[in-house]
């Protein structure tokens, strides 16, 4: 674990570094958990018109797939290293780990979410209609995955108000606005407890 507040540029070197590694069979496969200051990332299909507050935060220019979303301090950010040519080579089986890891560990706080066919992320159900509660952008590079995913524990969700968040007009909610008072101890404590779950899912373990 990256402990405090993770510089996004300096952590996402870090990141490509230990994934070029675990390719050349110099480092093990790596998860990370951060938080960021504030920034604004795209990914490879972020739209210009999608970023409304240019000038707002700092914004980062990202490989990962997906468009624009907020980091920022009260968000659990995980950033998942691992060797998928070891574990079957199937992007869509470890996408839906991902997904799988965030619900089993919102459940262990009372908190029942899904996934929406047709939406990247994990949402669950509020009065006006779904609302996301974590993010999901992954990149492979040579079979070893690069980023994550995102789950709001107690960010600033007015933060969000700068960016189209994926490309969705959908509310992001967090775990907090859920009545949910959770620390990243806490968020982390869960996901340990369902990580060997995940890793499962996503195939042949090295």
């Amino acid at each position: 674990m990256l402990p405090g507040l993770a510089d996004y540029a300096e952590t996402l070197a870090a990141m490509e570094q230990r994934a070029f590694d675990i390719r050349a069979g110099n480092a093990s496969e790596a998860i990370w958990l951060v938080e960021h200051p504030p920034v604004y990332t795209g990914g490879t299909s972020a739209r210009a018109d999608e970023l409304l507050q240019p000038d707002r935060f700092p914004v980062m220019t990202t490989g990962r797939g997906g468009r624009y979303t907020y980091h920022g301090p009260g968000q659990r950010v995980v950033y998942v290293m691992l060797d998928l040519a070891a574990r079957g080579r199937d992007v869509r089986r470890f996408v839906a780990a991902l997904e799988h890891w965030v619900i089993d560990a919102l459940a262990d706080f009372g908190v029942e979410s899904r996934i929406i066919c047709g939406k990247v992320g994990v949402w669950v159900d509020g009065d006006t209609g779904p609302a996301k509660i974590a993010a999901l952008g992954v990149r492979l590079r040579q079979w070893v995955s690069l980023h994550g995913l995102a789950i709001n524990v107690a960010p600033d969700l007015e933060h969000f108000a700068g960016i189209l968040p994926c490309g969705l007009h959908d509310p992001v909610t967090s775990l907090a606005t859920l009545g949910r008072e959770t620390t990243m101890n806490e968020i982390d404590s869960a996901l340990q407890n369902r990580l060997g779950d995940m890793l499962r899912r996503t195939g042949i373990a090295p």
